[in-house]
């Protein structure tokens, strides 16, 4: 028997981009995305949650013919890609002036530091590692300041080895959330934000029960909404912090991480 949309135990996918459903070469994992078209075909619905901003995912979410809505900033903002119009959208708030003023001054040598705001990326504190970080991403960085209280900032460390980093920005910035992204990214969230976070509003706002939700990730970031999925996947080369929080663990991402989850979710509806 074929399965379909009925049969799927788990109706939605939530995937991370990078090192999860995009490889090092800034690609789709070809044998990912055939397979999240085929889960497409059985009607399950496919949702990216992301740190990039939506400019830099949208391509990505138009390269997979994607009409749901998009997961940027780590959770702090959700778009509806066919309006435009913001579902979610968090700022930093009293966390903005503190941060400005206590921690910037305090950061490392090295540490660059960029302000996301409306769909701008603004340089805070300039570090030879912007350059790589912003060639990544695609974005633009503008030197013009910040005029109101931003989504996110990004500290981009030169070299692995956050937790000072962390430790500093969570003694100057105690109601933001700190999340690290890659082993050399620690983001500035607002407190109330979060890829679970983002993924629980838009289920409810569907009907969604979160235990036909599956969702996948390799960094930290991730952990809160791999946990709260009904189907927590981990990448199978991904930080050890997910694999630890995981239902399952699936292959390296380069391979096919998200294919794998696919194949999981779709055997399981055929039995």
């Amino acid at each position: 028997m074929t399965p379909t949309a009925a049969h799927l135990r788990h109706a939605w996918i939530v995937t991370d981009l990078d090192g999860t459903l995009v490889d090092r070469d800034l690609r789709i994992v070809p044998r990912s995305a055939e397979a999240l078209r085929r889960y497409q075909d059985l009607g399950g619905t496919v949702v990216i949650a992301t740190g990039r901003n939506e400019v830099s995912a949208g391509r990505y979410h138009r390269e997979l013919g994607l009409s749901t809505p998009l997961i940027v900033y780590n959770g702090a903002r959700v778009v509806d890609p066919v309006s435009g119009t913001r579902l979610l959208d968090l700022d930093l708030g009293t966390s903005w002036h503190t941060l400005c003023e206590s921690l910037l001054p305090e950061l490392p040598e090295g540490v660059g530091a960029v302000a996301f705001s409306g769909g701008d990326a603004h340089v805070l504190r300039a570090a030879p590692s912007l350059a790589a970080y912003a060639g990544r991403d695609r974005i633009e960085l503008r030197e013009d300041p910040v005029r109101q209280a931003p989504t996110k900032v990004m500290l981009i460390a030169d070299r692995p080895g956050l937790g000072p980093l962390e430790r500093l920005a969570a003694r100057h910035c105690p109601a933001a959330r700190l999340l690290q992204s890659e082993d050399t990214y620690l983001e500035i969230l607002p407190g109330n934000a979060g890829k679970e976070v983002a993924v629980r509003r838009l289920a409810e706002r569907a009907g969604m029960p979160m235990d036909r939700v599956a969702a996948i990730g390799d960094n930290p970031n991730d952990t809160a909404m791999v946990r709260a999925a009904g189907l927590g996947a981990a990448v199978g080369d991904g930080h050890k912090e997910v694999r630890a929080a995981a239902d399952i663990v699936v292959g390296p991402c380069g391979l096919g991480a998200v294919a794998d989850l696919v194949e999981h979710i779709i055997q399981g509806a055929g039995r």
